[in-house]
């Protein structure tokens, strides 16, 4: 069964580019990003940004994020994916990645969630990755267990340096 991506969640003060690779099971059904309570990736940024967005309704979560100038977006724009796991997307496209980029003046880093999302997406960046501070979060995802989720948002503390100018 071919997967979409849901459209990116940026506007022009956006300084962190937070890119999945690909919205799981439960996250499509809701039609959310990361709706899937297991996945820490609100946690993460919440105590990133110092909000509870957990305890937020959706809509007030991506409101929050583009507050403090996180978007958010997927690196494949489709795919065939049985099930939630990276490891079975099969014949994937990519998003263009750099038509969005081209967009956000007030860009500082890019910021990869998980393996799967390095991948595509530096492939899918090319030369422009070198404009952009690069940087890999250790995967939100409930598959990525074995690292504690204090190991976790030591990794995501690095996206504070690129919330302010």
């Amino acid at each position: 069964m071919t997967k979409r991506c849901f459209p990116p969640i940026v506007d022009a003060n956006t300084r962190i580019l937070i890119l999945g690779s690909l919205p799981g099971e439960m996250s499509l059904a809701l039609g959310k990003y990361y709706g899937n309570p297991q996945n820490k990736f609100w946690n993460l940024v919440g105590d990133v940004i110092e909000q509870d967005l957990v305890a937020m309704d959706y809509p007030a979560r991506l409101k929050t994020l583009l507050e403090h100038r996180i978007g958010l977006w997927d690196v494949v724009a489709e795919a065939q994916r049985s099930g939630s796991l990276d490891s079975r997307i099969r014949d994937h496209a990519s998003n263009d990645l750099n038509i969005l980029i081209k967009t956000l003046a007030n860009l500082a880093a890019i910021a990869f969630n998980g393996g799967m999302a390095v991948k595509i997406g530096m492939r899918a960046l090319g030369e422009t990755a070198n404009q952009y501070r690069i940087v890999r979060l250790p995967s939100s995802s409930p598959a990525y267990a074995a690292v504690s989720y204090q190991t976790k948002l030591a990794g995501w503390r690095e996206l504070r340096e690129y919330l302010v100018d």
